[in-house]
């Protein structure tokens, strides 16, 4: 394990939120116009950000337009223009909690809080009861939602999983007790992966996370034989990793899991390439490689965020330099503020291309532009012509039935086209293959034993 960076005063992690980002220096820098959209938008979507976010990560002299503060601030033009109006009059002059609440309750349902059937196709049972916190979409994999680790250093204003953060509690996904995931685990061998999601678990400290992810070591769960912790602690708080009081006692937690013969593979999330050119964020991935963790980098691809192709293969390059391992490279989920991000999957395709062309042959373990939908993760291929039409030529890399993973299919080009959703099956056809009026099948994975390292 790599030493511990010491600091005479090691920075101290401080959240800002609508209530109290007019602490932060960084506030009377705004135009009064941006501070207004916060404090109305804020209201709808979750705003939180911290010291290291506004000292180190965003330009203050390129306002609104610089990535990371559109990334972490509301934009008025996150909402339609007559719900922020009405918005703002309710906020600013009415200044009616009820009736805002209510307001705000009705523009979120309208958002489609929770896509590709997480709260009605994802949800396991035992004993035909639901189990809180856990998700369980694809045969191998199942997600775990720890209660404690269901906030973030810093929110991000495309999030899919805002309603976890905006008190929709009839919406959330969250587990109070890890013995529930290994009664589940201990059910399904099929199950190899186990995601902790939030949230972001690394908002717990050492004790917390410890007590979630050792019982996964435990006998009865020997088909376990990948951890997976998805973060973006490594972009909005490195600290984590490298000052935090027991940041050396998390990474001695990495190095018990890789002993015990587990892959443990940080899943971490990046928007953009700023977030990894700070010396803390690099000495981060050293860190967490060091233990013999793998470190994942994984991102949607943003209007207004990271359009820029220099800025992805920059991104990917210096985290192959560092170790990381670049894995997707996602399409913007048919959630929240939608509008405001989404971009034509054409453009995707595009973006996607000419950024792969800029990087060496270890980078490009990069997969992308993959949509997470509902019947599964498709990538977009490529744009092709057959016959003289003009296609979409698409896979699924995973899926709810195993059966139609890596199986190629097309689609209508359509330029305007931003989801799944908005495509049409080429050569005539009246549904893509997987669209039936059948339930799907769970069908039976063959599982292959590891042998345990010494």
């Amino acid at each position: 394990m790599s030493a511990l960076i010491t600091e005479p005063f090691p920075p101290k992690f401080k959240p800002y939120t609508r209530q109290t980002i007019h602490q932060a220096r960084q506030w009377k820098w705004l135009p009064e116009e941006q501070r207004v959209a916060v404090q109305v938008v804020s209201h709808v979507l979750p705003f939180r950000t911290n010291a290291y976010v506004l000292d180190q990560l965003i330009d203050w002299n390129n306002i609104p337009d610089d990535p990371i503060y559109r990334l972490v601030f509301p934009h008025r033009d996150m909402l339609p223009p007559e719900q922020y109006a009405h918005l703002r009059d309710l906020v600013l002059v009415q200044r009616d909690k009820a009736a805002i609440d209510a307001y705000v309750h009705g523009i979120r349902l309208g958002m489609n809080p929770h896509p590709a059937g997480q709260m009605t196709h994802n949800v396991p049972k035992i004993n035909d009861a639901p189990v809180r916190g856990l998700q369980h979409k694809y045969a191998q994999t199942v997600l775990f939602f720890p209660s404690a680790g269901q906030t973030c250093h810093a929110y991000c204003t495309f999030c899919f999983r805002w309603p976890q953060f905006v008190g929709m509690d009839d919406m959330k996904f969250d587990a109070r007790e890890s013995h529930e995931l290994a009664a589940y685990l201990k059910l399904h061998p099929e199950v190899t992966d186990v995601l902790i999601t939030g949230g972001d678990p690394m908002i717990m400290n050492t004790r917390q996370l410890a007590a979630y992810l050792e019982p996964l070591l435990e006998p009865g769960l020997e088909h376990i034989q990948n951890i997976r912790i998805g973060t973006k602690a490594v972009a909005y708080w490195p600290q984590r990793f490298v000052s935090d009081r027991d940041a050396d006692d998390l990474l001695r937690l990495f190095e018990r899991i890789v002993k015990a013969g587990k892959n443990l593979a940080v899943m971490g999330h990046y928007s953009h390439a700023v977030e990894l050119r700070q010396d803390i964020a690099q000495q981060a991935v050293k860190r967490i490689v060091s233990t013999g963790a793998t470190l994942r980098m994984q991102g949607p691809l943003i209007r207004h965020i990271n359009e820029d192709p220099a800025s992805w293969a920059e991104l990917w390059q210096t985290g192959t330099r560092l170790g990381a391992i670049p894995y997707y490279m996602f399409v913007e989920r048919d959630t929240g503020p939608r509008g405001y991000f989404e971009l034509p999957l054409a453009k995707a395709h595009e973006i996607f291309q000419a950024a792969y062309q800029m990087v060496s042959g270890l980078s490009r373990t990069v997969r992308g532009p993959s949509m997470s939908a509902f019947h599964g993760k498709v990538v977009i291929d490529g744009i092709v012509s057959i016959n003289g039409e003009k296609l979409f030529a698409l896979q699924f890399l995973q899926a709810r039935n195993p059966d139609w993973v890596r199986r190629p299919f097309y689609a209508k080009f359509d330029a305007e086209a931003t989801w799944m959703d908005d495509l049409k099956p080429a050569f005539g056809h009246a549904r893509f293959f997987f669209e039936t009026d059948e339930p799907m099948p769970q069908l039976p994975h063959k599982i292959i034993r590891l042998a345990q390292a010494a």
